[in-house]
This record gives C-alpha cells, sequence and structure tokens, in this order.
C-alpha cells in the first residue's frame, strides 16, 4: 500500500468546490473574523472576479449575506456541507 492520500482524502483536505480567481479558507474563525478577512481577500481581485471562502462559524451565513448586501457585492452560492460553509461572492 501506498503512503499517498487517495484522492477522496484529498478532496477531503481541500472541500473548494468553484474554479474562482480566490479562494480562502477562514475555518476556525469566530464572528467577525470571516467577513473581515473577507473584505481584506477581496481586495486581491478585479471587480466582476469571484472569490470562493469557507468558513465553521455558525454565524458566517448571515453574516456573509450582510455584508456582501452593504458592500454591493453579489452572493452567487450560501451551502453547507458537513459543517462547513461555502460562499462564493462576485466582486462588484
Amino acid at each position: 500500500m501506498s503512503d499517498k492520500p487517495s484522492p477522496s482524502d484529498q478532496q477531503a483536505e481541500t472541500p473548494f468546490q468553484h474554479d474562482c480567481a480566490l479562494q480562502a479558507d477562514f475555518r476556525g474563525l469566530k464572528c467577525p473574523l470571516p467577513v473581515l478577512k473577507a473584505r481584506r481577500s477581496l481586495g486581491q481581485i478585479s471587480s466582476g472576479q469571484e472569490a470562493e471562502f469557507l468558513a465553521d462559524d455558525p454565524a458566517s451565513p448571515l453574516d456573509m449575506a450582510h455584508f456582501c448586501e452593504t458592500e454591493g457585492h453579489t452572493l452567487l452560492v450560501s451551502d453547507e456541507h458537513g459543517g462547513i460553509f461555502i460562499f462564493v461572492v462576485k466582486k462588484k
């Protein structure tokens, strides 16, 4: 047997699911840090590009929706899989 992780193990290690210009993992951070870091991260991409963010804070779905609404970004995806929240945001 090989010590290399199987493709399913690798997918579990990197649960990003979308092909975006930016991907950032904010798991382990509590409110308001995921949204604050998302705001900073969006500064790295151009208007119209998409970013995927991961978080596990239970408040993050509400926080991310509010952030996008107030900042003018479009929240394209807000989903949850196995306790991980997945967001795809299109920068204004």
